[in-house]
């Protein structure tokens, strides 16, 4: 039986909107954010709210694409626990950076969590790949974020 689109799309709507308020409260934007180096191609504080919107967007289309496809049943729990775990792994990227003020701790972190992105496009890629294609500007804006995390690791140590 197939997941009703309203249904799919609603989970999927507040999984992201969930996730996006509580990695804006764990995000401090403050003195010693504002204090960092940072290298001259780092797009300016704005941009970073809009690209992430733009990114929860794909992700919540996408699980309801996956949502929406034969076979979904079946592959159901794998689908949840791989977005969960991004979900979970990207407010902790958040917290290390910011709340923490570890970028250290964020950078060792960031390639489970790019792996999460991988396995999310993994277990969507049989159901749909219009979903899979739709997670691609999370891949690449995480792959971003990592070398400019290195970067302000290289500009600002020791932490």
């Amino acid at each position: 039986m197939r997941v009703a689109l309203d249904a799919a799309l609603a989970w999927n709507v507040a999984a992201v909107i969930g996730v996006a308020l509580a990695g804006a409260w764990i995000t401090e934007i403050g003195p010693w954010y504002r204090g960092l180096r940072k290298p001259w191609w780092q797009p300016p504080d704005w941009a970073f709210g809009p690209a992430w919107s733009l990114i929860f967007c794909c992700s919540a289309w996408a699980g309801t694409l996956a949502a929406q496809s034969p076979g979904f049943e079946e592959r159901r729990g794998g689908v949840v626990a791989a977005f969960g775990l991004n979900y979970g792994l990207n407010m902790m990227w958040s917290y290390l950076f910011f709340r923490r003020r570890r970028p250290d701790w964020a950078f060792v972190q960031v390639f489970p969590f790019m792996g999460t992105i991988l396995l999310m496009m993994y277990v969507v890629a049989p159901l749909s790949w219009s979903a899979t294609l739709l997670l691609v500007p999370y891949l690449c804006w995480v792959s971003f974020a990592t070398v400019l995390n290195a970067t302000i690791i290289k500009l600002n140590r020791p932490f």
